[in-house]
This record gives structure tokens, sequence and C-alpha cells, in this order.
């Protein structure tokens, strides 16, 4: 019965500090993004627009009365979901982010899915044959984790690929020019294509996406395959795996309870990653011309729209904190030492 009544009392608290955290982090945005240097309604009206003409602008920007009132009225669009309207496209910010947000997440799930494959693939040849070169080799790799920026791989692999090779195309978007993409069904490009069995765009965009998620996981793999080796290390040392070979247990059966043992703080560091991926691809977005969310909210900093940046943070703050739900869900499932209401009994 402590058992039920702690789980109810676990996921109470993580439903409840979802947009408890959101909240605060709203606030933190909105008074963080107004330490950007510039005025917004100046940008609008140009230097020589009359005093009656500015003042009008910062009302209808919400930019005029003190800091909390404009703080009260955020936070009141906020509730019905409204992100204001853009200074630099006049534009409903929603609207905006709705158009660039699908495709930042296709992009990131697709490198995520890749990421994890390969680098659940790598970690197999280490406990495989941990003596053999490919081992060695598998092992020097996970030790650059972090050594190379992202953006010094995508530049490498445009030049050899594309500017040298000739076997990828021009990194100028999602699409060939001129090739209109297919009729939105999802608001995901890529599957969209799928879906109305457009195979023409499905080839185009698979083909313009290759290098892009070839990039992130050559770049972040090292970080997630050098935590599982080192959490496979110390699962295989245990003492429960060691007995368990004593006694004759399958191979495969060692290694995937190994595997589940390991994975916990690899799949916090995963969505440590994802997270990355949704709203850190900045440089990436730009050199191959994939326009998504990161781009978004480095163009209303150019142009000081802080409408625009406070809706680009808050929507990639919030699938972060969803992220983090779900990770906390998975290493429960993983691991039922982590449980609420679990007792754990000491030896």
């Amino acid at each position: 019965m402590r058992s039920w009544a702690t789980r109810q009392r676990w996921w109470f608290t993580r439903l409840l500090a979802l947009p408890l955290h959101l909240f605060l982090f709203a606030v933190a945005t909105f008074f963080l993004v107004r330490l950007i240097p510039g005025d917004p309604a100046r940008e609008v009206v140009g230097p020589e627009a009359s005093e009656a003409e500015y003042l009008a602008t910062r009302q209808r920007l919400g930019l005029d009365g003190s800091l909390p009132e404009q703080l009260w009225t955020y936070l009141g669009h906020l509730v019905h979901l409204d992100l204001g309207e853009g200074i630099a496209t006049g534009r409903s910010v929603t609207a905006d982010i709705a158009d660039r947000l699908p495709g930042t997440l296709e992009l990131a799930v697709m490198a995520f899915t890749w990421l994890v494959v390969v680098t659940l693939l790598l970690s197999t040849v280490v406990t495989a044959r941990p003596r053999s070169f490919a081992a060695t080799l598998v092992r020097g790799y996970s030790q650059a984790a972090g050594a190379v920026p992202e953006f010094v791989v995508a530049v490498f692999g445009i030049f050899l690929f594309y500017a040298t090779l000739h076997v990828v195309p021009a990194p100028t978007g999602r699409t060939r020019p001129g090739l209109a993409a297919a009729e939105p069904l999802t608001g995901f490009p890529w599957l969209d294509a799928v879906l109305r069995g457009d195979t023409l765009v499905v080839s185009s965009m698979s083909s313009r996406l290759l290098l892009p998620i070839a990039v992130l996981v050559v770049s972040v793999c090292p970080v997630l395959l050098k935590q599982l080796l080192s959490a496979l290390e110390d699962s295989t040392a245990a003492l429960s795996t060691q007995f368990a070979v004593a006694v004759g247990t399958p191979r495969r059966v060692v290694w995937a309870a190994a595997y589940r043992r390991a994975l916990p703080p690899v799949v916090t560091m995963a969505g440590n990653v994802f997270g990355s991926l949704v709203g850190g691809a900045v440089i990436l977005e730009s050199l191959f011309g994939l326009g998504g969310m990161g781009t978004y909210a480095v163009d209303a900093v150019g142009t000081t729209d802080l409408v625009a940046l406070q809706g680009a943070l808050l929507v990639i703050g919030a699938l972060s904190m969803v992220v983090f739900l779900l990770v906390d869900i998975v290493n429960m499932l993983l691991d039922p030492r982590r449980k609420p209401g679990r007792q754990v009994r000491s030896a």
C-alpha cells in the first residue's frame, strides 16, 4: 500500500512540476531576453519616424509600460497559447514555429535514431571481442568525445563529399531548387513525402539529409559511446554477471542483463543529446540551409525580435522538459530499483 502511494505521489509531483518549471522558465526567459541591447520598436519604425509612430509601435509590440506590466501581459497570452506576433516577420510566432519545428524535430529524431543504433553496434564490437583490433579502434574513437566540434566535421564533410567527390547534393535546403515539397499532412516534411508516396521528393530529401545526419552521428556518437563502454565495464565486472557466467547462463542472457544495468546513465546522457539536437544545431542548419528552430532563434537575435526569441526559447525549453520526464520513466523501466516506493535491501 505504501509503495502504491509513493508511486502516485511521484507521478503527481512530476506532472505538477512540469508546468511549474515551464512557468519559471518563461519568467526567466522574459527577463533574459530583455537584456539584449537594442530597441525593437526603433528597429521597426526606423530612425526617421516621429515620436507618435514610435510610441504607437511600442504599444503594438507590447513593450510599453513597466516590466511587471509587460510580464503580466506576456503570461496572460501564454495561458491562451499565444506567443505573440513576430517583430521582424509580422506573423504569429506560433505559426512561424509550427512551420519550422517539425523539420527540426524530424532531423533530430532521424539523427538520434542512427546515433543510438551506431552506438549500440560499436559497443557490441568491444564487448564481444575486447582484445581485437576493431575493439581498440572503437575505444580510441570513444576517447574523441567532444574533441572535434560539429561544424568542423560539417565543413570537412561538405568539402570532401560535395566539393571534391560530388557524391552528395549541394547543401542548399531539404529539396533541390524548383522541387516543391509534398502537400502537408503531418507537418513533418520527409514523413509527409513518404505518406503521400512522392518518391521524387523522398529521394531528394533523403540525399540532402544524409550528410547532416552523418555529421551529427559522427560528432556526438563518441559522447554516448564513452559513457556506455564505461558503464558496461562496471556492469560486466559486477558479481551478479560473474555468477551468471559461472553457472552457465546463456551468453545472450548475460549480455542483455549487463546492457540493461548499464543503460540508465546512458539514457540520461541521450536525453541531453536529444535536447541539444533540437535547439543547438544552429551552425549545421545554416551550413546546410535547413532553416530550423536554431536558425529562427539566431535570426530573432539579429533583428532584436524579442517576441520571436521568447517563443523559440520557450518551445525548446518545454520540449527539453518533456524529454527529461521521459528519461526518468525509461530509466525506471530499465532499472526496477529506481521505481518510487521500491524497497532496496542492503546486503
